[in-house]
């Protein structure tokens, strides 16, 4: 059986005392919560890992980065390296977000090199796709999934795809307080497994985490994860809130 996830990322938010203020009160929460057989992870900025990675050894959650250099090592000023974020115990790293590639020009091939550097230290890659609003509109949006996936993605042995976690977020969702709806969310999952089965084979499919990303809040969490292709969520702004992060982990 695949797992079911539910990620937060909290993007370039809080100060250090905000941070350990969330996770110390993610962590109270799961501490009543029984979440069953859903994984949570928690991805803060850069400076707040090892915090958060403190916290992670006496709790129910994993941790993971928000980005990662495609370099092994060198004069890459500003960069982090998957063998830094291993040297800490990360568990996942997010690669590919919608921000990453429209804010700062990330095409699919640096995303497949970040994806080989991840793997190469043993951390699974949350490798995010997903369309823009004109896409959609102009009914491009499944090209436009299969094209990141396939240059993405494809280049790998079955085997190092079964470490990857695929999040489909809908970009015009993103922060819009639109979402996509359950129908929407469930067709576009259907076809990334469907990509994956032509590939690798049903059975990888069928083991592959796909996460919906995308204006994901306790009110509507529950209605898209029970959608038989939708396997958790990549959450943003509610992730922000400990009641509600851990609120939408138990939606499954």
């Amino acid at each position: 059986m695949r797992k079911h996830i539910v990620a937060g990322n909290w993007k370039m938010n809080k100060n250090f005392e905000e941070a350990d203020e969330l996770v110390s009160n993610i962590m109270d929460k799961l501490e009543e919560t029984d979440l069953k057989d859903t994984l949570l992870i928690v991805c803060p900025p850069f400076p707040y890992l090892e915090l958060c990675t403190d916290y992670s050894n006496d709790s129910y959650f994993m941790v993971g980065a928000q980005n990662v250099s495609d370099k092994e090592s060198g004069a890459y000023t500003g960069e982090v390296s998957a063998s830094m974020l291993k040297s800490i115990e990360l568990d996942y790293c997010i690669v590919g977000h919608s921000e990453r590639r429209a804010y700062y020009g990330e095409t699919d091939a640096l995303v497949a090199a970040k994806v080989n550097q991840l793997l190469a230290n043993e951390i699974k890659p949350i490798v995010c796709c997903g369309e823009v609003l004109e896409e959609r509109e102009a009914n491009k949006q499944f090209d436009v999934v299969k094209k990141q996936i396939t240059d993405g993605l494809f280049h790998l042995t079955a085997e190092q795809f079964s470490e990857v976690v695929i999040a489909y977020e809908p970009v015009w969702a993103i922060g819009t307080g639109k979402t996509a709806t359950p129908d929407q969310a469930q067709e576009m999952h259907a076809f990334i497994r469907s990509l994956i089965a032509e590939k690798y084979g049903k059975e990888v499919a069928e083991e592959t985490s796909i996460l919906y990303g995308g204006s994901c809040k306790p009110g509507n969490a529950k209605e898209l994860f029970a959608n038989p292709d939708v396997d958790g969520g990549l959450i943003g702004g509610a992730s922000l809130k400990a009641d509600d992060f851990v609120a939408i982990a138990t939606s499954f």
